[in-house]
């Protein structure tokens, strides 16, 4: 059975690099993030991205990231692979749990959902998971 979680985060640590290459106004870069989870996910996280903005924009993302924490009264923790990028100026972020990296209370969990970043700059998230 598919269980829905959502709750909020805010950024630790947003440690972003220099650009490693630069085209014309096209930056790529990495850049270092760590979280904490409140809602329904409870715990922290560390994240390494690779980020390309054009001028000082934001266009696109992919990250890997590493939850430990508390979902549904379960502990563990599990990895994210995130995908954002934009479409008509409007920003789409979703991330997917990596499938067997589960751990403690959380093996086996798998899932997927979308980062939701408000008018205020404030995060918010959602999950569908189902637990083995």
């Amino acid at each position: 059975m598919t269980k829905h979680a959502a709750g909020t985060f805010v950024l630790d640590v947003f440690d972003a690099a220099e650009p490693y290459d630069t085209h014309q106004e096209t930056k790529i870069a990495r850049v270092h993030v760590e979280k904490t989870f409140s809602g329904d996910l409870t715990g922290t996280s560390t994240a390494e991205l690779i980020t390309v903005a054009t001028g000082e924009t934001p266009r696109a993302y992919v990250a890997i990231e590493r939850f430990e924490g508390a979902l549904d009264g379960r502990t563990g923790g599990f990895v994210l692979q995130h995908d954002a990028g934009g479409e008509n100026g409007r920003p789409w972020l979703t991330w997917k749990i990596t499938e067997g990296t589960g751990t403690g209370d959380l093996t086996g969990i798998t899932g997927e959902g979308q980062i939701i970043i408000g008018p205020d700059g404030g995060h918010s998230y959602t999950l569908d998971y189902t637990i083995d």
